[in-house]
């Protein structure tokens, strides 16, 4: 069974090597003594967020402090090809539902989209605490997944952002129920094309009511596919986790070592 796994600052661990000592401070080591009621000589991990994790050993479990003797540290590299998750804002926490799911999956980064279909709406005060909202829901299911990185929730954007995305991109597929190709193909042949050092694929997933047949148009003209993911309708909070998943198989981010 994996040791549990508690967040600290990007850079914290920078130093720490094994028979030294990291303190861990405020609400995760809060959570770790007074909820998991950590003990001396537990096994846990500790990890920076940002790809940095520690391994070690308990030594004392203080109300506000869990002191733990490192046993390793190790940098966990990133995939060579990252999956950004373009999710549609919906209603019903469906985003979220999709975010904190294809974050146990594996994404690498999320960008909220308000879609012109979108009834939920990211304006003023509200879109700052919808935001936090969401880097709150991927470090959840980042530490729930015992993740050593957190998923970046990129920026908030409408159509027009999102088609400038897409022209950055080195792959962007619309997840659309009308596509004629499959997603497994689409990826395959982009696969094959060879393309050497970090690559990025952005799966864009529409709201509830669909993507405008406008918006297919200004997406495909920035660059992005068409694809589709299955024989069946899937729900908002349903279509990107389900994508992550095959993306994952084809390009091998899920083998011992990727293509």
């Amino acid at each position: 069974m994996s040791n549990p796994v508690f967040f600290t600052t990007p850079g914290s661990l920078d130093g720490t090597a094994p028979g030294g000592v990291f303190v861990l401070e405020g609400p995760e080591a809060r959570h770790a003594v007074s909820v998991k009621r950590l003990s001396p000589g537990e096994a846990v991990d500790i990890v920076d967020g940002a790809g940095t994790r520690m391994t070690g050993k308990v030594v004392s479990a203080a109300p506000l402090a869990l002191e733990v003797e490192c046993g390793t540290v190790a940098v966990e590299q990133r995939p060579r090809t990252r999956l950004v998750l373009v999710q549609a804002l919906a209603k019903g926490d469906r985003d979220e539902l999709a975010i904190e799911t294809a974050t146990e999956l594996g994404i690498d980064a999320v960008i909220p989209w308000q879609s012109e279909r979108s009834i939920v709406r990211w304006k003023g005060d509200r879109a700052a605490r919808a935001h936090a909202k969401w880097e709150s829901s991927v470090a959840a299911a980042a530490k729930q997944a015992r993740r050593a990185w957190i998923p970046e929730v990129r920026a908030a954007v409408e159509t027009g952002g999102l088609c400038k995305a897409v022209e950055t991109a080195d792959l962007a597929v619309i997840l659309h129920e009308d596509a004629v190709r499959p997603l497994r193909s689409v990826l395959e042949a982009w696969q094959g094309i060879g393309n050497e050092g970090p690559r990025e694929i952005l799966l864009i997933v529409g709201p509830e009511g669909g993507i405008s047949p406008r918006e297919v148009t200004k997406l495909c003209s920035a660059g992005a596919v068409t694809a589709l993911l299955g024989h069946h309708v899937l729900r908002s909070s349903t279509a990107g986790p389900a994508a992550v998943v095959l993306a994952s198989d084809v390009l091998g981010r899920w083998a011992a070592s990727e293509p």
